[in-house]
């Protein structure tokens, strides 16, 4: 090959080479020109993205605090709807209080009125029986033509006659009566004199106390802004106290089954120690059910107790019922087992059905169980009772007759009349304290000593029974009868007492002489 030849080669290679490089130096900068436009659009991309998140969670984060607004809101209106209600309720308690001080008041004043009316009218009246004696006594001594002291022991002549002969009648019907009735008046002593049985009692109260382990307690009792304690009292239907008491709360309510259930369950909650309004539900729930099991429990007991089988179960549960009443202090329960026991004692002495005895004994107040929640007196709701669970005829005559509503038309009826006051009358049955017993019976002999003619009197039996002496020239045996009833009418407007009194007025006369 010639050397021209070669050398247009060697040139043509060292100008190819660099223009080559240079072509591809220039695509490879098109390339990543390329590459760059494309990192940027995706940046863009990137950050469209973010700036559209970001403003979404921005409208999310507002929302969410409107809710919470609103939420807060709807608290506050909540609870001030809440406290406005309970100021309305209070305000309302206040003035049904101001309304019955001013029936109360309106009462007294009419009830004075008429009280001074009376008077007067006595008064006129008695002026009146005055002129019409003179005038009476005048017209006498004008037709009789005789003075007054004649003319009175002529009219006391008359008189005596005539009270004599009403006498001779009244004492011939009573002996007639007397010989007629006497085996059932015997029986009646009998029943009088027998009181063999003994029974505890309890005070009666409408509170309970519930005792806390420390102050701090009633704080949580009280719960935030009174939710708790609201909570309570609305579940149990009674009225918790917390004042400045040291570690007490006072449970206060009518019903007692009430103040029973609140009271078991206040213990489990301080008990358990969380105290919030579902904790307190449960726990009213679980003291219901208690409470339910306790009155099932007494009512059985009470009837095995006394021995009375066969009772229809809604009976036995209003027994128990009957554990958490009490009358005067005497606890129901107690009272009806008591009269359940005495009238079997005295239908034995009588030799009369025993069983039967027991049984009107143990229902004759079943009527104290339900009179909280219906309207009737205790005596009208346990006849209903009675004959709705188809008890016989003898045991709701003993319930209708126990007060002396009706008449008794069993002997079982007046076992079940007698044995009933006398469990409520015995002392130590109802609550009194030794110092009101004794006033009571001082205050008796008070009474009876403040009429004219009496030497003594004596208050006995309790208290149910008081002896009245008299003197035998200042009082007759005619004038005892009216003195009676002067002394038993000022017993009954003067004084408080239970069952009933007995006065006796006894007049002696003695005549003494010496042999020498």
């Amino acid at each position: 090959m010639p050397i021209s030849t070669i050398i247009a080669v060697i040139l043509t290679l060292v100008i190819a080479v660099p223009v080559t490089a240079v072509v591809a130096t220039k695509r490879r900068i098109q390339q990543e020109a390329q590459k760059i436009g494309n990192a940027e659009e995706k940046a863009r991309a990137i950050i469209d993205e973010a700036l559209t998140t970001a403003e979404t969670k921005k409208r999310e984060a507002l929302l969410e605090a409107k809710e919470e607004n609103i939420k807060a809101r709807n608290d506050l209106e909540k609870e001030i709807k809440d406290r406005r209600n309970e100021a309305q309720r209070n305000e309302r308690r206040l003035q049904q209080k101001e309304e019955a001080l001013d029936r109360k008041s309106d009462s007294l004043e009419r009830r004075e009125q008429s009280l001074t009316s009376r008077e007067e009218s006595l008064r006129k009246k008695q002026e009146e029986v005055s002129k019409l004696g003179e005038q009476r006594m005048q017209e006498l001594e004008r037709i009789s033509q005789l003075t007054s002291e004649e003319a009175k022991a002529y009219l006391l002549k008359l008189v005596e006659d005539e009270v004599r002969h009403d006498s001779a009648i009244m004492i011939k019907e009573a002996e007639a009566e007397a010989k007629e009735e006497a085996d059932k008046k015997a029986k009646e002593y009998v029943v009088s004199a027998i009181q063999r049985c003994a029974a505890d009692h309890v005070a009666e109260a409408t509170i309970s106390v519930v005792q806390l382990p420390s102050d701090e307690m009633k704080g949580r009792i009280i719960g935030r802004e009174g939710r708790n304690i609201r909570t309570l009292e609305t579940m149990t239907g009674v009225d918790l106290i917390i004042d400045d008491t040291p570690e007490a709360v006072v449970i206060s309510g009518f019903d007692p089954i009430r103040r029973e259930i609140a009271r078991i369950a206040l213990e489990k909650l301080i008990v358990d120690g969380r105290i919030h309004p579902a904790r307190i539900e449960e726990m009213v729930e679980k003291a219901k059910k208690e409470v339910e099991a306790v009155i099932k429990e007494e009512g059985e007991a009470a009837t095995l107790e006394v021995g009375v089988h066969g009772l229809h179960p809604e009976l036995v549960r209003l027994l128990g019922k009957m554990r958490f009443r009490t009358s005067y202090g005497q606890n129901a329960l107690k009272h009806s087992i008591e009269v359940a026991q005495m009238s079997g004692l005295l239908a034995g002495e009588l030799g009369l059905d025993v069983r039967m005895a027991k049984r009107a004994g143990l229902l004759h107040d079943i009527g104290k169980a339900v009179d909280h929640e219906m309207e009737g007196s205790h005596v009208q709701l346990g006849a209903e009772l009675c004959r709705k669970f188809k008890e016989s005829q003898i045991v709701i005559n003993a319930v209708e007759s126990h007060h002396g509503d009706t008449e008794p038309t069993s002997l079982i009826a007046c076992i079940v009349q007698a044995a009933d006051t006398i469990s409520a009358a015995r002392p130590g049955a109802r609550r009194e304290t030794l110092e009101t017993y004794t006033t009571r019976l001082k205050q008796l002999e008070e009474i009876t000593n403040s009429f004219k003619g009496v030497s003594n009197s004596y208050a006995i039996q309790a208290g149910r029974e008081v002896r009245v002496m008299v003197v035998p020239e200042k009082i007759s045996d005619t004038d005892m009868v009216l003195l009676a009833h002067d002394i038993s009418k000022k017993i009954e407007d003067e004084m408080e007492y239970p069952g009933q009194i007995k006065v006796n007025v006894i007049r002696e006369s003695r005549v003494t002489d010496y042999a020498k």
